[in-house]
Formats: C-alpha cells, structure tokens, sequence
C-alpha cells in the first residue's frame, strides 16, 4: 500500500513537472484513434447482422443470371416455405417530355417476404407500410424519379413498350442494397406485366432472385438442398453474407481506417519510446538518491512501475473515451450510406483500447524504467549505470513483440499486417543508415570551408558526439515527416493523378439493348441529330467452361475476384478491325480471317494464365464454343469506350443470340437529346455514366471523409513524434550549451551552434522523408491503385526546406529560455 500511495504522488509530481505530458498525448491518440475505428466497425456489423434479414427479403436469397427453373420454386413450396420472385435490371423511365435511367424491380404477388415497402402518395407527404405487392398496370416510383420526371400519383409513366400508371412514392425499401441498381433511380411493377414491357429479351442484363421464407429449420433443409443443386452463375445468400456489396464498401473503407490507425498507433509507440527514455534520463539520479535512501530495487522498480500504470490507465481511458466521442460522428456520416440507423456499440472496443495503452506501455516504458530499478547507489557519486543495460537491452526484445502484436490486432490482416511491419522496419533501417552515414560525413567536414569559424562547427560537433541519440533523432523525425507528406503533398499528387485518367470528351453515356434490326436506323438517328456515327458493338453472352480441355471451376481460384469472374459470364463480341484504345502486345490480330480464333485482355489472361495457343472453350446459348488465343491487347478501361475480355474471329460469333452496344459523348448543350432517343427507340437503355459516376463518388466521399478524419489522428500523431524527437535530447543540448557559456561563448556563437544542430536535423530528415514518401505513393499508385503516377518533386524540395526550418522552429521553441538563463542555473538542475 505504501508502495502504490508513493507511485501515486510521482505521477502528481511528474504530471505538474510536465514529465508525463508527451507520454500521455501519444497514449491517448494511439488507443482513441483504434477505439474509434473499433467502435465503429462494431456497430456497423451489428447492424447488418440486425437487419440481415430485411436485407434480403426472406430468410433465405437465390441469385441467379438467368431465370430460376421452376424445380427451385416448387420444392421450396413442397417444404411449406413461403416463395416470391424478383427480377432486377436497368430500363428508361420516360414521359413525354424527359427519360431517365432506372433501377426497374420486377416483383411477384407477396413481395416481400421478410421487412416492408413504404408508399406516399408524393414527395413531402406522410407514407405507410404498402402492405401489397404493386397492382398489374401499377408501377411505384422512388422521390428522384417523382422529381426528375415531373410527375405525380396518378400519372402515366412509360417503361419499354408498356404504359404504366403511378401508384405511389417508395420512401423506404428494405431490401435495396448498395449496387449498380440501387443507385439509380427506383422503380417497382408487377411480375405479371413483365412480358408486354418487351425489356427482357435474350441477352439482356438481369438479376434473377427467388426469396424465401419460413421455419428455420425448413429454411436450413431447403438451404442444404438447394446448394447441391446449383449450377453455374447461381448461388444462395444467407443472414452470413447479406448485402455483400455493403459489406465490401465498408470492409473496403475498413481496411482504410484500419491503416490510419496502425499508422496513428506505430508512430505513437515511437514518441512513447521516446519519451520514456528521456523520462528514464531525468529520474536516474532520484532514484539513485531512493537506493542510497534504504530503498530497496524492488521496492524503487514497483513504485516507477506503480506510477506507468496508474498513469498509463488513465491516459487509456481518455482515449477510449475520445474514441468513444468521435465514432458517433462518424456513425451519422455512415448511416447516411447505409440508410440505416446503427445500434449502439458494444463495450469491446473499450477492452481493447485499454489493452493498447498497457501494450505501448508494456513494450516501450518497462524497458527504461528497468533501467531505473537496476540503477547502482554509485551513480550518485558517478554518473554510470552500465549495470542495467543488458537487463533492459534484453527487454528491448518484448517491445518488438509487443509493436508487432498490435500491428497485426490492428490490422485484422495478414498482408496488411506484414506490409506495414514490414514497411516500417524497412523505412526505420534505411533512415537511421542513412542519417547515421550523413551525420558522420558532416562531423568529418565541420572544420573545413564555411564551416571553419563560429558557432556552426560546435553545433555539428555535439551532433557527432551524440550519434546514436543523433541518428534516433533523425529517424524518428523522418518517420513523422513521411506520415505527414502522404498524408497531404502525396494524396494530393495521387488523387490528382486519378482525376486525370478519363479524357474530358470521353463517352458519357452508353446505350445497351440494341437489337439487330435497329442498328441502321439507330445511326442515322445519330447522324440526323448532329452527332458522329456510333460505333456499335455486338455483344454475346458467354460462360467460360474450359482452358485447354481443363474445366474452370470458381472453387479452384484462392482470389476471391478470380473466383468471380470464372462463376459470371462474359460479354464477348466479334470484329475483324482492331477496336480503338486496344493495342496487341503479343501474337497477332486475326483481322478479316474466318478461322476461329479469341483475341483476350492482357489482365484476364495474367488472372486466369491464358497464353498465345491455349484453347478457350465459352458456353453460349446452350451450345459450346472453341477456339484458340492467337493474341492478346493491352487496353485502357479507363477510356470509357466499349471493351471487351474477349473479341472473336467473324464467323465464329455471328449465329448466336446477340444485342447491340455502343457508347457516345454527348455536350452538355444537347441533354434532351436522350429523351428524343428513348421516344424513337423505347426499348434502349441510355445509362448516363457521368450521373452514376456522380452517384458512386457521393457514397464514396462520404467513407472517404471518415476515413480523412481518423487519419487526422496519425497526423497529430506525427506531430508529437516530431516534438517528442526534438525533446529527446533537450537535456544534453541544455547541459552543452551551459558548458559553453561558461567557458566564454557568446550568445551569437550559442545561436550559431543551436541553428546548426537543427538545420543539419530537419533537412536531414526532411529529405529522407521526401524520398520516402515519394517511394511509397509510386508503389500505392503502381501496386494498388494500378494507375500511372509521375512524382513530382515538391514533396522532396518542400520536405526539405520545410523540415530544416520546422525543426529549427520547434527547436528554437523549447530551447528559447536556455540562453537567457544562467549557466550555473542550467549545472544545478541538470545535476
């Protein structure tokens, strides 16, 4: 008890000293920045798992690319489970005057099985539960459509070559995920009025569903049975995986939040070590003192330890609760991508929280406060505590276990866990060779040229006698400049890039279900308009069955992308001149040859190993299909052009089912020339992509905002290890300058030796960090982002200019009092 009651008044007297300050800022911000990406997380996957079965429908969901065979339905019905049927795809809405781009829902009497659809009778006005499935000749319509249409309940909206009567406004869809379809505007009609809309026809796009409903065991039995009996481009959806593409945002957004917090917990850990060392520094005496006292060493490492960890459960805590504080901010940003409100967070992420402070404290201040129990009573007499180094080198060893555990917590990753680890010891090593090796070049030129007279050679000197702290310095100076330069010059060159990448007269909009005798008319309507003549593509739909005799099965693929493309069907097409934007870099183009043969995409050949002579065999209307590679094209997707994975010689393609598809720019000036389209041709879908673009990007910005702001944490993260770098050895400059004041230097020289120090520091580390930075963006840009990036030189001109005077700053900073105080002031304190 006399033990803990003396920790306690430590840590008061530290904390007013302003000992603890640094070390408690770093605690706070590593455990509020991975408590709030905790909390977060653990709300958003309660409320998926909440709502799950709403999601779906149903309790139970069958997707399919074609229509379901009717033995799927009649068992489930056989097994006293309640079954409706929906089909998705995308269709323009038009009136007289305006067409619009829709998500159409086709859905069957007793639609939906599990959650509800909510109807107004218009914008602005009460709604109810629908209760019902829409009426035949009935179609409900989402807000934007009511606005974008100019329409109210009652009035006659066309979808294909049916006119449909409004019935309502959707104001709440409990199904609707975050896809393609959901993007756009929302329109429901009865299964039955299906055929006569003349939209679905052979090698339409749609997304054939089945919902289910029932017992659970029933639902698990059906399950069972109906897994055994699917086939290709089918599959179920249970409460386990519902929404995917919901999922698959988030997790996205996930892994970004993830990062900023490891990147906000590493760099913490650098200022706690770094604190903590000098921490260890000012107390050696005290404790020395404790030891000549009686004290014993237990009884002195209990009370130092005694004081980490009240202090360190404190500073837990705090950030725990600014965790706690700033997910629900960011909560209300996600509601508004999800549409749903999030329960409240459990109380794990707090456990976990407090776990990280006592792991930094754990891993990176019990090896300095050993030092402080092993100290000898001699030091009081000599300053020396060689004793305690093996057993706190030792321990350097659980720091280094302890840094690598929360990485690979934090990151809930492999990968992700072994790139960052990886990444940072790599970035550390090559930072302190590569200060350690500029450092001592600079002692070795102190005397010579410019650097022959003043102050500037001491200043250069002290740094070359304390080189190991010196190196430690610039290490950890860099580490928290490359933080802050991708997080800002580099993101910025990025994201830069990426606006770049599509050419401002790229196609804007494209138009699919061009049937084979509209094509003729279909150009002249364009040429009759002003516009130039589309390019219009055919497009066959495929399924991939075999490469070189051997079946492709998605099971045999590790990568989930790879897995999904081999259960999916291709758009395939044929041509005998070499589409623009496509460039052959390796074999031949087939031209005008009948022989049957595939040209591929130079990514699906790499994701599946297809070469120049492997047979590729595709399933096509129910017939099959073979032929050699004899080429493969680079191509750039982001051109916005029609592309395809797969064109084939003409004569191979020709007698199979196919639609029409092109692309186009349209001015701003011509926008009613869609509607003008639509009415010539009400069977074409013209999908706007500048206004889906606009869409994805609306979602996408409100995740990336989140994510922005718990990247803040690692950019005050990296300001601290930045001050804590500098404060490392503030008590060896104090004690030099002091020396040399007393042995007659002036003020000028003094300056001369402060400015030296911390220009030769911060342009040091600022350099190392401009080319680090500048490093790590090419490969985010080329690894992950897959984009072409050019560095530009700012980040290492700004790194370095702004690195030398920050640190000259935040030098000067805590230094400013020193030349003002007497010399003898400056001896006594430091002992």
């Amino acid at each position: 008890m006399n033990t803990l009651r003396l920790a306690f008044r430590m840590m008061r007297r530290d904390f007013r000293a302003g000992e603890l300050h640094l070390l408690g800022l770093a605690i706070i911000i590593a455990v509020a920045s991975l408590t709030s990406v905790g909390f977060l997380a653990d709300r958003v996957g309660r409320g998926l798992d909440r709502e799950a079965n709403q999601l779906l429908g149903g309790d139970l969901l069958l997707r399919a690319d074609q229509p379901w065979p009717d033995s799927f339905a009649d068992e489930a019905r056989q097994r006293g489970l309640r079954v409706a049927s929906t089909v998705l795809f995308t269709s323009m809405a038009s009136t007289d005057d305006e067409a619009v781009l829709a998500g159409v829902k086709v859905v069957e009497d007793g639609y939906p099985l599990r959650g509800s659809v909510r109807l107004a009778p218009g914008p602005n006005q009460p709604d109810a539960e629908a209760g019902r499935s829409p009426a035949p000749g009935e179609v409900w319509l989402d807000e934007r459509l009511f606005a974008q249409l100019g329409l109210k309940t009652g009035d006659a909206v066309g979808l294909g070559l049916r006119t449909f009567r409004v019935g309502g406004m959707i104001s709440f869809e409990s199904d609707r995920g975050a896809n393609f379809f959901s993007l756009l505007p929302r329109a429901i009609f009865n299964l039955s009025d299906l055929a006569d809309t003349g939209l679905i026809s052979a090698g339409s796009r749609a997304n054939w569903r089945l919902h289910l409903a029932g017992t659970p065991e029933a639902v698990s039995a059906y399950e069972k049975w109906a897994r055994s009996a699917l086939g290709r481009g089918q599959s179920v959806e249970t409460i386990e995986n519902a929404r995917p593409e919901v999922r698959a945002a988030l997790d996205q957004a996930q892994r970004f939040l993830r990062l900023a917090a490891l990147l906000a917990a590493i760099l913490a850990a650098v200022a706690v070590g770094l604190s903590a060392r000098r921490f260890m520094q000012r107390h050696l005496d005290a404790c020395a003192v404790m030891r000549c006292l009686g004290a014993r060493q237990a009884q002195v490492l209990g009370i130092v330890i005694g004081e980490f960890l009240i202090f360190g459960l404190v500073a837990a805590a705090l950030g725990s609760a600014l965790g706690w504080s700033v997910q629900w901010g960011l909560g209300s940003g996600l509601r508004e991508v999800l549409s749903t409100e999030l329960p409240a967070p459990s109380m794990l992420p707090l456990a976990h929280g407090l776990l990280v402070g006592m792991a930094l404290l754990i891993g990176f201040v019990l090896p300095q406060l050993l030092r402080l129990g092993a100290v000898p009573t001699l030091r009081v007499l000599r300053r020396e505590f060689s004793s305690a180094e093996p057993l706190s080198n030792s321990a350097w060893g659980l720091g280094l276990l302890a840094l690598l555990g929360l990485i690979f917590w934090i990151a809930a990753d492999v990968r992700l866990g072994v790139a960052v680890a990886g990444g940072f010891a790599v970035a550390l090593g090559v930072f302190a060779l590569a200060g350690w090796f500029v450092l001592h070049l600079a002692t070795r030129l102190k005397g010579r040229g410019s650097l022959r007279g003043g102050g500037w050679r001491y200043g250069i000197a002290a740094l070359g006698r304390r080189m190991v702290p010196s190196v430690i310095q610039v290490a950890a100076l860099g580490l928290g400049m490359t933080a802050l330069l991708l997080l800002t010059l580099v993101r910025g060159d990025l994201l830069n890039d990426w606006r770049n990448m599509t050419p401002t007269d790229a196609p804007n909009r494209f138009v699919i279900n061009i049937q084979p005798d509209q094509r003729a008319a279909l150009e002249d309507f364009f040429v009759a308009e002003g516009l130039p003549r589309p390019g219009i593509e055919p497009m066959i739909r495929g399924r991939m069955l075999a490469i070189n005799g051997e079946a492709v099965k998605p099971d045999s693929f590790e990568d989930t992308r790879t897995r999904r493309l081999a259960a999916r069907e291709f758009n395939l097409s044929y041509s005998s001149a070499l589409p623009d934007g496509n460039e052959i870099i390796d074999g031949q183009w087939h031209g005008a040859g009948k022989t049957a043969q595939f040209s591929v995409e130079k990514g699906l050949a790499e994701t599946f190993g297809i070469k120049l002579g492997d047979s590729v065999r595709f399933e096509v209307a129910g017939q099959e299909v073979e032929a050699p590679v004899t080429s493969v094209r680079e191509l750039n997707w982001d051109s916005m052009r029609v592309n395809f994975f797969f064109i084939a010689s003409e004569g191979l393609l020709e007698n199979y089912p196919a639609s029409l598809i092109t692309s186009f720019h349209l001015p701003l000036e011509q926008h009613d020339f869609t509607t003008r389209l639509v009415a010539a041709f009400p069977n074409l879908s013209v999908i706007d992509i500048g206004a889906v673009l606009t869409q994805v990007k609306t979602m996408t910005d409100k995740l990336i905002l989140i994510v922005q702001f718990v990247f803040g944490f690692a950019v005050v993260a990296g300001l601290v290890v930045l001050y804590a770098a500098l404060q490392s050895t503030h008590d060896e400059r104090e004690f030099e300058l002091a020396m040399l004041r007393t042995l007659g230097a002036r003020n000028r020289q003094v300056r001369q030796a402060l400015s030296a120090e911390f220009i030769v520091l911060g342009g040091v580390a600022g350099v190392l960090a401009g080319i680090g930075a500048t490093a790590i963006g090419w490969a985010l840009a080329h690894f992950v982002f897959r984009m072409d990036y050019v560095p530009s030189g700012w980040p290492l001109l700004l790194s370095s200019l702004f690195g030398a005077a920050g640190v000259m700053l935040g030098g000067w900073v805590g230094t400013r009092g020193l030349l003002s105080r007497p010399p003898l002031a400056s001896l006594r304190a430091l002992g």
